[in-house]
């Protein structure tokens, strides 16, 4: 799922290409992307884009009186920028906003369609579309501390939670607790001090650091290459490769679709996290090293969990 790195840079892209400009036409292939009724979108049609923001893992377009499109990418959602007007069909190419000198094209892959449009009157409107939390770019530690101390939630989960962060996914949230020095299984309120201070200032640094790199990296085109798993990250999606840090083997927990990664030297002091699926099988087995594991899979356990929970 594109996140806060990923969408201040796609607003960048877009920025030179549609600010300014006039929208001629909405398209939109796949009738379950747009998600509301009234105004009717071809309101849309012939306004100016007078603003572009983002709220979360949204990208806001403003258009002239007071209208807005907002567009939510989910998992495989993406944006593109093509000279041309393109086809569009439900399951690819599901919608596109066309401007006199290109088109800007939403894809989404995979069959289960979750990105979604809305297309609303006023800014109260447009409010009631953020989950209220906290802008870490710039902010405080008090007002980090007391966004991330407001509920007794692992620390995977806070920095997840867009209640509590804006904009921070599964993605980012692995490369900035590795990046503290935490583990994603700590509990918010039983962090010292100066480990808050060092969740706040990795937080800080490793958004920021990512924007330059992605912008770095687009220059002047279009940002097309969004996706989750990079080669300069270090555990996110590094299942069993070096930690960059200490060398040591990036391990996992997995859960419903998604997976956390990180380093047990650097991160849990050599402890081995439980995989649920995986420690439910195991029960009293479960390693407590990842040198056991390996020890473990060598005489033959499963390598894969039962279920993932």
């Amino acid at each position: 799922m594109p996140e806060l790195p990923d969408i201040i840079v796609y607003l960048d892209s877009l920025k030179p290409r549609i600010l300014g400009q006039t929208l001629t036409e909405v398209r939109v292939a796949n009738p379950f992307l747009l998600r509301t009724a009234v105004p009717p979108l071809h309101e849309a049609n012939n306004r100016k884009v007078t603003s572009l923001r983002r709220i979360g893992k949204r990208v806001v377009i403003g258009l002239e009186t007071d209208l807005w499109l907002v567009l939510h990418l989910m998992i495989a959602g993406r944006l593109h920028w093509r000279e041309q007007a393109a086809k569009l069909s439900p399951k690819y190419s599901i919608a596109a906003f066309e401007f006199p000198h290109g088109s800007l094209q939403l894809t989404e892959a995979g069959t289960k369609k979750r990105a979604s449009l809305h297309f609303l009157r006023g800014e109260q409107s447009l409010q009631t579309l953020d989950p209220g939390g906290l802008e870490v770019l710039g902010s405080s530690f008090e007002a980090f501390t007391q966004a991330l101390t407001s509920e007794n939630h692992t620390l995977k989960r806070a920095l997840t939670d867009p209640h509590l962060f804006s904009g921070i996914g599964n993605a980012y949230s692995d490369e900035i607790l590795h990046a503290a020095k935490l583990s994603p299984v700590a509990l918010a309120q039983k962090l010292s001090r100066d480990e808050i201070a060092r969740l706040h200032q990795a937080t800080q640094h490793t958004l920021t650091d990512w924007i330059t790199l992605l912008r770095k990296q687009t220059g002047d085109g279009f940002l097309e290459d969004v996706t989750a798993f990079r080669p300069e990250m270090a555990v996110h999606g590094k299942f069993g490769q070096p930690c960059p840090v200490c060398g040591n083997k990036v391990q996992r927990i997995r859960y419903a679709d998604n997976e956390t990664n990180y380093c047990p030297h650097c991160q849990t002091g050599g402890k081995l996290l439980a995989d649920r699926g995986l420690s439910l099988l195991l029960k009293r087995d479960w390693p407590k090293t990842p040198e056991e594991l390996e020890e473990l899979r060598g005489k033959g356990a499963p390598s894969k969990p039962a279920n993932n929970l």
